[in-house]
């Protein structure tokens, strides 16, 4: 009887460290996301969150944190006048929008007939894609870092493409000055509109917003960097 007790007594105890174990691996797997999350964190949302809102709110003397101007979404429109014609081109301009944004764009296609154009309404006229959350701070830090500095002959962005709702559009001219394009497999260089919409709608508080963010603006002799002040 009693050596039975005591392989009972030797089973329960086993069962209990496995229970313990498997306790302990699934508060680890808890923890690994919330590490993966915290390392994927994009780079300009955390200089947001940590440089440009404290700055932001003793410069407009703001006095609840929900007033601060932030970045809403960002769209990306692509015209394209040959599209009825050539297909080939609509696909091209699909797949390079895809691989700059990481994200599908969708067709946009005629409302209306018109004629004197020869455009029947449904036919594509252009391509465009709306980026929100981690996608749209990571194409803005690859905008502002990486491809803007690749524009010839630049001399700064323009401070008066504001719509007066604290919205900023800005125009590129060649898709190529991108990284991720291959230039040897560009059907077309063509341009496109990139509007940045944000919660506010004065246009200085936007501007300061992009501006400590590091959008180049034209006359400033040394742009904010990513991670620092002003």
């Amino acid at each position: 009887m009693a050596k039975k007790k005591e392989s009972q007594a030797g089973a329960e105890a086993k069962a209990e460290k496995k229970k313990g174990k498997k306790a302990e691996a699934a508060g680890k797997g808890q923890e690994a996301p919330k590490a993966m999350a915290e390392k994927r964190e994009p780079r300009l949302l955390r200089h947001y969150r940590n440089t440009v809102r404290p700055v932001l709110q003793e410069q407009f003397g703001f006095e609840n944190p929900h007033q601060i101007p932030q970045i809403e979404k960002v769209v990306v429109n692509v015209g394209i006048g040959e599209a009825p014609k050539n297909q080939k081109l609509l696909d091209s301009v699909v797949e390079e929008l895809s691989v700059i944004t990481g994200q599908r764009p969708v067709i946009n296609r005629a409302r209306k007939s018109i004629s004197n154009f020869s455009l029947r309404e449904g036919m594509p006229v252009g391509v465009s894609v709306t980026l929100r959350k981690s996608r749209m701070w990571e194409f803005l830090d690859r905008l502002i870092s990486a491809a803007i500095p690749r524009v010839r002959d630049f001399r700064g962005l323009p401070s008066r493409s504001f719509d007066g709702r604290g919205n900023y559009t800005l125009g590129v001219r060649e898709q190529i000055i991108f990284p991720e394009i291959n230039y040897d497999r560009v059907q077309e260089v063509h341009g496109m509109d990139i509007t940045v919409v944000t919660s506010t709608n004065k246009d200085d508080e936007a501007f300061a917003l992009l501006r400590q963010m590091g959008f180049p603006f034209r006359g400033e002799e040394k742009p904010v960097q990513i991670g620092t002040a002003a």
